[in-house]
């Protein structure tokens, strides 16, 4: 399911002086050189005419297609002449961060001439007008991220399901940060060094994060209370055996995706467990059985979730931090309607929008600042 619509004018260049435009971009060697090939490298920008950015894409060897999240159809690649050089140039938005990745027979590929990556299949890519990440480091696809050494076996009775759920303590440890997805968090993205830095450079007081691991997103994520109560009677209790310092008093749950509706569902349900939330991108369309349908974000407004916030849950001791991607044009409706009410019914909110479309590339910053945030 694709949650934003295509950008316009989102096409493969035409084939017109290809050289020139490669000129445009830096790369004045010619296409397929040893010599191009030395000066290529990661995706680069220039302005467009009308406005937003023309970027191109290359890629070494076999014929290729471009992939991205969320934000657009593949774009296919062209050959320049008869060399190795595959190119597409493809117009962008402003303020744009975004995952891609080639496919070469049915099979995804980071691009080799990229620093920044998202796990070994996937990279990613900003307009210069996209505001930095400062606590998140370029990953090569070829890395592998550090884990934290603090692990345990969670075999929930209640979920009736068995996973390994990593903990670590930033900055010496705090509060507790559930981490919903986690495992994107370890091996995708590198959120423990992030948070790292963030407390090491005063953006963030330390806490005690929890990677925890998703096996059924749907089932554990919709607006049901299985999961909340598997964390309050089991996980925490784990948690607690570790020995690191966890306040569980001030708990903030962080989520993306059907992982903040989750998230913002916890706050309303159990907010005694629940009164701190990082929500990005929340799937508010929810209601159950959507996921089905062939068009799930085509129902109300808010979904589920705007139903429960219509019942006026007192939530003044709740405080959840909001954030969608400006180019999530569908999501952003439903999105509007849960803030709203979320803040009618008392919580204390605060609402703001990531260069991006549904994309953990965009999500990133907005974790650790709106983490900060939620800690008060």
């Amino acid at each position: 399911m694709r949650p934003t619509d295509p950008a316009p004018g989102l096409v493969a260049a035409p084939a017109a002086d290809a050289a020139h435009a490669f000129a445009a971009y830096g790369l004045r060697a010619e296409p397929g050189t040893d010599a191009f090939w030395a000066a290529a490298g990661a995706p680069v920008s220039v302005a467009a005419e009308g406005g937003g950015w023309s970027t191109l894409f290359l890629w070494r060897g076999s014929p290729a297609t471009l992939g991205f999240e969320s934000w657009s159809e593949p774009v296919p690649l062209r050959r320049w002449g008869g060399t190795d050089c595959w190119y597409a140039e493809v117009r962008m938005p402003a303020r744009l961060r975004v995952t891609y990745w080639f496919v070469v027979d049915g099979t995804a590929h980071a691009d080799p001439l990229n620093p920044a990556g998202a796990g070994g299949d996937r990279s990613l890519t900003a307009t210069p007008d996209t505001p930095a990440q400062p606590h998140w480091p370029a990953v090569g696809p070829e890395e592998v991220l550090p884990l934290p050494p603090t692990r345990f076996r969670w075999a929930s009775a209640r979920l009736g399901t068995r996973r390994t759920v990593r903990v670590h303590a930033a900055g010496g440890g705090g509060p507790l940060v559930l981490l919903l997805d986690g495992d994107d968090w370890l091996y995708l993205h590198p959120a423990m060094t992030a948070f790292d830095t963030a407390v090491a450079r005063g953006d963030l007081p330390p806490v005690t994060l929890v990677f925890l691991p998703t096996r059924d997103r749907e089932a554990e994520f919709g607006c049901r209370p299985a999961l909340w109560e598997a964390v309050r009677d089991e996980l925490l209790p784990l948690v607690a055996e570790t020995g690191l310092p966890a306040d569980p008093d001030r708990l903030v749950v962080a989520g993306q995706s059907l992982g903040g509706l989750s998230a913002v569902y916890a706050a309303l349900r159990f907010p005694e467990l629940v009164s701190r939330v990082a929500c990005q991108s929340g799937s508010f369309w929810w209601t159950p059985g959507a996921a089905e349908l062939p068009d799930p974000l085509a129902g109300p407004a808010g979904g589920s979730l705007a139903a429960l916030l219509r019942e006026r849950p007192g939530l003044s001791a709740v405080r959840i931090a909001f954030d969608a991607g400006e180019h999530e044009t569908r999501m952003l409706p439903h999105c509007a309607v849960v803030e709203a009410l979320a803040e009618e019914a008392g919580a204390t909110v605060r609402v703001s929008r990531s260069p991006s479309g549904h994309d953990r590339a965009g999500w990133r910053h907005a974790l650790t600042r709106d983490v900060a945030w939620a800690l008060g």
